[in-house]
């Protein structure tokens, strides 16, 4: 059970710094300067930018940290937790055999369009992904909906997407609206809260028709209705002004039609400055009102002048992915070596916030399904040596892969991190190749199984273990060239009981089978932090990474 962040009451020193920074700020322009009044720009920086206007397109965090703030799903979490909670759906029911599920819309809802929420309008949301063509069928381009709801109504061989899970969606009535699934599956109710589903008025859907993806695979260009503001329009409590591509900056401005309570601020910008310096050293200057992902040794003295740092709580995962298509990877005498050959409390007292862990498995501890029967690799270099001798790999040379230009929650300093492995692969007798690409390449590069070793990790979606486990190895993957079908049937099997309890007992036992295979080696698990300016109110944080900014304003 997750709870609400508590914030410690500042102290004579902190108090008298945040004055000061108040002061500074009221001296400075409207561009930077902070607690103006209403009509004051709230901005917040981000690790990166968007990659689309459309959340059912992307993969990535900061995506969905945009489109959160303008569309809405049928459901979501509560504020500051991971318990399901209603959306535009105020009730939601599932039948007997799990697969009809029945939600009841909220009355009186807007597009920002001026659209009427309604059944048909989900439906017509639901339809247009379910018989999407082409391109879109592409696992980079309709992630989630594959991972939840299948394949489509006519599955195109060239892509290859899995069978459809996804049945029908109906309009009982005006409020109404009856999705079927084909069975009973964990993935449901936390699919419904994923914000690649976001609700776009009928008058948007109307207006994207027949626009296609071009590029090649890996390398998309996407559609023009994606990319320019004023096409698509959600139901939010924020509406895109503008996205300034150049300046990797996205403008919003309040809904005033909003059906909750309206946001508090009028104006708000999320800028992305992937770097961790440049972003603490713009909320310092005031610059900008509050970033992500705080290095982990700026907590404390951002804290203590007067800065508001709430940290979430631990809800994710980093590993090191074995690329099994590779060779010598393809050896699990090797893949243990490996697993041997790297200090991850290391990792974890060095460079990781307070609260981090190593992990043990491809979930955190906090979720129901974690195992303690996990076949475990401690740190031995010797024996990492040995175990590559006797595979017949002591000479092995091994192209490792990191991103540049992001931090992730799982990954707060990826250069640190990679440059700590490499000293321990090192050690142990591995000659390494290192391969940096930008966050965006490097994604395409991992999932199209380009890198052999390289660093990845998730933070949840939803409160339910197969969201880690499920995302990884319910089925072949090029990210991990992993080809197991006992173990993709018993994730089948395991996500298709309905029993609570023996669902339990199957992740446990599905941790336990993953690690025994060892498609990689799980690293840490760590508390991200976020920064505020003194006088933010800032909104309640999620461990899920969830934050509605609606819910802030100025002092």
């Amino acid at each position: 059970m997750f709870t609400k962040s508590s914030r410690k009451p500042l102290g004579l020193v902190a108090v008298a710094a945040s004055l000061t920074l108040v002061a500074t700020a009221c001296a400075e322009s409207d561009r930077g300067g902070a607690g103006g009044g209403d009509e004051q720009p709230f901005v917040f920086a981000s690790a990166g930018d968007i990659a689309s206007l459309d959340p059912f397109l992307a993969t990535d965090g900061e995506t969905f940290r945009y489109s959160r703030q303008v569309f809405e799903t049928l459901l979501e979490h509560e504020s500051g937790g991971s318990e399901i909670v209603g959306g535009l759906a105020e009730t939601w029911d599932q039948s007997e055999d799990g697969t009809v599920w029945t939600f009841g819309l909220r009355d009186g809802v807007e597009f920002h369009d001026g659209d009427e929420l309604n059944a048909e309008a989900v439906c017509a949301n639901f339809d247009r992904w379910f018989n999407l063509t082409g391109a879109y069928q592409s696992s980079n381009n309709s992630y989630y909906w594959q991972k939840i709801f299948g394949g489509f109504a006519e599955n195109d061989e060239d892509h290859a997407p899995p069978e459809p899970r996804f049945v029908s969606c109906d309009a009982e009535d005006e409020l109404t609206v009856v999705i079927e699934v084909s069975e009973y599956s964990s993935l449901y109710p936390g699919g419904f809260s994923l914000a690649a589903f976001g609700i776009m008025s009928p008058s948007s859907l109307e207006a994207m028709e027949g626009q296609e993806i071009g590029g090649e695979e890996g390398n998309p260009t996407l559609p023009e209705y994606s990319q320019v503001p004023g096409t698509v329009a959600g139901t939010g409590p924020f509406t895109v002004e503008e996205w300034n591509q150049d300046q990797s900056e996205i403008t919003f401005n309040r809904f005033d039609g909003y059906w909750g309570d309206p946001a508090g601020f009028e104006t708000m910008i999320i800028r992305a400055i992937p770097d961790e310096n440049a972003r603490r050293q713009a909320l310092e200057a005031n610059d900008i009102h509050g970033y992500d992902l705080v290095a982990p040794a700026d907590v404390a003295p951002l804290q203590d002048a007067g800065f508001e740092v709430p940290t979430r709580d631990v809800f994710n995962v980093l590993y090191l992915a074995y690329q099994q298509d590779h060779e010598a990877l393809a050896d699990l005498e090797v893949r243990e070596a490996l697993a041997h050959a790297v200090n991850r409390q290391r990792i974890v007292d060095t460079i990781l916030p307070e609260g981090g862990e190593v992990a043990t498995q491809f979930h955190p501890d906090t979720l129901d399904g974690w195992s303690p029967n996990v076949r475990e690799f401690e740190y031995d270099s010797e024996l990492a040596q040995e175990k590559l001798a006797d595979a017949g790999y002591e000479d092995l040379e091994i192209e490792f892969c990191y991103p540049t230009e992001v931090t992730r929650p799982y990954m707060p300093a990826p250069k640190d991190i990679f440059d700590v492995i490499t000293e321990d692969l090192q050690e142990a007798g591995v000659t390494v190749e290192a391969t940096s690409y930008e966050w965006a390449e490097y994604i395409n590069q991992t999932d199209s199984g380009n890198c052999p070793l390289y660093l990845l990790g998730w933070t949840g979606d939803y409160n339910d273990a197969y969201n880690f486990i499920g995302t990884w190895f319910a089925g072949p993957s090029s990210a991990w060239g992993v080809d197991d079908e006992e173990l993709f049937d018993k994730m089948a099997e395991v996500s298709g009981n309905p029993d609570e309890e023996e669902r339990v007992a199957g992740y446990q036992e599905l941790n336990e089978m993953v690690m025994d295979i060892l498609p990689g080696l799980p690293i840490s698990s760590s508390p991200p932090s976020i920064a505020f300016s003194g006088d933010v109110n800032p909104p309640n944080v999620s461990p899920l990474t969830q934050e509605n900014f609606a819910e802030a304003s100025w002092k």
